[in-house]
């Protein structure tokens, strides 16, 4: 092994280049599924894990106590398929004001609780006690960490007059409730419904979720059920901008192993069919099949570890900043995510090395079937006839020779140039795909944009403790702001906290009235609400909800019920929000304001000017020029040009070897050629045009390659429905950008090699003739 260990060695260190593109490969690689395996472990491992410590409920149902007892909901726990169930408890909505500690004002779900302990849902206390005696509450928190006791003996009036004072925080995996009470209390808050946390032995899916609670509740009275939430739809919420990113990151990640195999394969194959004299002296001095058969593969492993072990600790430090933004404003208990498992990382730094050995050992054995004399006697250049009726055909033509030849030389090594063209077909795709998500994303950020003209927000007061009310009044300052020169319209939003029949969360609600323009580009199905009681919310709002477009409920707020019936999608939207109009919050809310106000400018329209203008209207308005941006779509616009960026480089790199190999074996044929009269400049064109058609080849196989992983990338981002006119991004000027992307890489790859040879002289190539 030592002479194996020497020979392997002085390999690497004459194949340097080739050594240099596969370290690099891998590297990135390594990086693309290190991330993109991050994010899909961090997606369900965390939440499961917590989920089952807390005992966390598969579902939790809410009844009508005026059509059941609490003595048949006990009942239901004994029902075939439940194997384990808490409650009933009481549950009752209550009205909180706005700012009420960090909350919007609106309502407030209360659920009246002995303990935090149980069966199911076991609740985790984070700060203070829990509600035992008579006007004590304990207030769900959701955010990571722990609020602090500052925020203790914090007091809420109810409407029916008593007085509760906070004296706990406390979170819950099954986000069973927003407060609790005890029984005592609740009883004071006179409930109109009970909470059942149920833990089935099916649980795997929505409909053996959906199955189980039937079979649970078989026996109640019709309409006792008036909702349930599922574990899923929790899990679901948790990993939902995870799961937007994977698409996209599993793509690539794919992509980055198949050009790696790919390069590596051809890499190897080359230095094997370059290497033939080599190979016999190997076998001459002594070595056996095997031993040949392991230099190349060490060979290979040096830098494949090398690359390897660079590519983990790439991933690993780009894996942290990745995961936090995926899993930002996350509120589900105890479920946190931190850094990668180090099984991911063991996993790359085992898997990625045998993946090359596995690409380079089909070509690596042909050095082992390889007789000595054979070896020593072949040479390197191609078999005699290989690819002669080609060159004829073009010989015939008019082309210029130069070309006529180049064109000719990817039918001497037909296998090479195979690989060759697939690297190239993937760096096309990857080019194509990532073009693709760029102009969608373009597209999606210009929502209420379109137009052209600036966006200014204006809100009534600052911070909760600094909110001073304003001099005019709500409808006085949306008159005088769309009286201010270069406004085209103002919206004015309300926003309130509500609940949703069945829902044990409260959810964000915006009321809306004025300029509504922004709906002609953001509803993707259905249409903009026009009545009371309609309301349009994203994709992740009605999938995690088991809502669709016709689809009947009803709103809660400040004691005040509304039947509610979707009527439009829009493209995007916070999984706990909703969009509503403000006839509804008239019906709800009767006494509301609008506290925000947002100014569609004319185009050409100064944003700065009109900003100071609207601050100057009353004291109580600040206005500022929104932001284009958007942090999501910079996100995978960031991401997916650094790996366009690496497997661009990674597939210039596989043609580059390709050339290398190619001009090395033909350098006694180059040095003929330039021996008759061919001159340097002919020798690049004639270098060049043997991979440019590849590049055209590749191109034209790539581009709906990339058009088709753009439409499978686009179309699986859960939190997010791009409409038609967003996926529709090729047109002609793209397309033909693309098809030049392919013949791009293929003239970088081959630029350096190709002058290379042409610097070669006659007498260095032909003086061992």
């Amino acid at each position: 092994m030592r002479a194996v260990w020497r020979a392997s060695r002085a390999a690497v260190k004459r194949r340097r280049v080739q050594t240099f593109v596969i370290g690099l490969v891998v590297l990135c690689s390594t990086t693309t599924v290190l991330l993109a395996l991050s994010l899909l472990t961090a997606a369900s491992s965390p939440f499961d894990k917590a989920y089952a410590e807390q005992r966390g409920a598969h579902t939790a149902a809410s009844f009508d106590t005026t059509k059941v007892t609490p003595e048949q909901l006990a009942g239901t726990a004994k029902q075939p398929g439940v194997e384990a169930a808490a409650g009933p408890f009481g549950q009752a909505v209550v009205d909180i004001p706005t700012n009420w500690l960090w909350m919007a004002g609106g309502s407030l779900t209360v659920v009246g609780r002995a303990d935090p302990g149980g069966a199911v849902d076991r609740i985790d206390l984070l700060e203070g006690h829990w509600a035992t005696a008579p006007g004590e509450i304990v207030v769900s928190w959701s955010a990571q960490g722990s609020p602090g006791t500052e925020y203790l003996g914090t007091e809420l009036k109810t409407p029916g007059g008593a007085t509760l004072t906070v004296v706990g925080f406390a979170t819950s995996m099954s986000k069973s409730a927003s407060a609790w009470v005890s029984p005592a209390q609740m009883t004071q808050l006179h409930p109109t419904s009970a909470q059942m946390l149920y833990r089935f032995t099916d649980s795997s899916t929505e409909a053996q979720l959906r199955a189980s609670l039937s079979r649970a509740t078989t026996g109640l009275p019709e309409g006792a059920l008036t909702g349930a939430q599922t574990h899923l739809v929790l899990k679901q919420a948790f990993s939902a901008l995870a799961d937007s990113y994977l698409p996209f990151m599993t793509l690539f990640g794919i992509l980055g192993l198949l050009v790696s195999v790919l390069i590596v394969g051809n890499v190897v194959s080359g230095a094997v069919v370059s290497g033939y004299r080599h190979i016999g002296v190997l076998k001459a001095l002594g070595f056996t099949p095997n031993q040949v058969v392991a230099v190349y593969l060490t060979m290979l492993s040096i830098p494949a570890v090398a690359g390897c072990v660079l590519g983990t600790l790439a991933g690993n430090a780009l894996a942290g900043p990745i995961v936090k933004v995926a899993f930002t404003g996350i509120e589900v208990g105890r479920a946190t995510v931190g850094e990668v498992s180090p099984w991911l990382s063991v996993v790359c730094l085992v898997g990625m090395p045998a993946l090359v050995l596995l690409a380079a050992l089909v070509p690596a054995l042909r050095a082992h079937r390889l007789p000595a004399a054979r070896a020593i006697s072949a040479g390197g250049a191609p078999r005699t006839g290989r690819g002669l009726r080609v060159q004829r055909l073009l010989g015939a033509t008019r082309l210029p020779r130069p070309v006529s030849l180049g064109l000719g030389q990817p039918f001497a090594r037909p296998a090479r140039t195979l690989l060759t063209l697939a690297a190239i077909v993937l760096g096309v795709t990857t080019v194509t795909l990532s073009t693709g998500l760029t102009s969608t994303l373009v597209a999606y950020g210009n929502i209420g944009k379109e137009d052209g003209g600036a966006r200014i927000q204006v809100t009534t007061g600052g911070s909760a403790d600094e909110r001073t009310a304003p001099r005019l009044s709500d409808q006085q300052i949306e008159a005088r702001l769309s009286a201010l020169p270069g406004a085209r319209g103002v919206r004015a939003r309300a926003f309130s906290q509500a609940s949703m029949t069945g829902q044990n969360q409260p959810v964000f609600a915006d009321f809306y009235r004025g300029d509504n323009s922004v709906y002609e580009h953001s509803i993707v199905r259905g249409r903009a609400p026009h009545a009371v009681g309609e309301i349009v919310a994203g994709p992740a709002f009605l999938n995690q909800r088991g809502l669709k477009i016709g689809d009947r409920t009803t709103l809660e707020l400040n004691g005040r019920k509304i039947p509610a019936t979707v009527v439009g999608q829009v493209i995007e939207g916070n999984a706990r929000a909703l969009d509503s109009t403000w006839e509804t919050l008239t019906r709800l809310a009767p006494d509301t304001h609008a506290t925000e106000y947002t100014v569609r400018l004319a185009p050409g329209a100064d944003a700065r000017a009109y900003a100071e203008a609207a601050g100057k209207l009353d004291p109580a308005l600040h206005a500022s020029v929104l932001d284009p941006g958007n942090a999501g779509t910079a996100t995978v616009i960031a991401f997916s040009t650094v790996f366009t960026v690496l497997l661009t480089l990674v597939a210039s790199l596989g043609v580059f070897n390709t050339v290398l190999l190619n001009t090395r074996e033909r350098r006694r044929d180059l040095g003929m050629l330039k021996s008759i009269g061919m001159t340097p400049r002919q020798v690049i064109l004639m270098t060049v045009t043997s991979v440019a058609g590849l590049g055209a080849i590749g191109a034209v196989l790539g581009i709906p390659l990339g058009i088709v992983a753009h439409r499978l990338v686009v179309d699986h981002v859960g939190v997010i429905d791009f409409p038609a006119y967003m996926k529709d991004v090729w047109h002609a000027p793209q397309l033909a950008a693309m098809f030049l992307a392919g013949v791009t890489i293929a003239v970088l790859g081959a630029l350096v090699p190709a002058r290379a040879a042409a610097r070669t002289t006659i007498a260095t190539v032909l003086h061992t003739e």
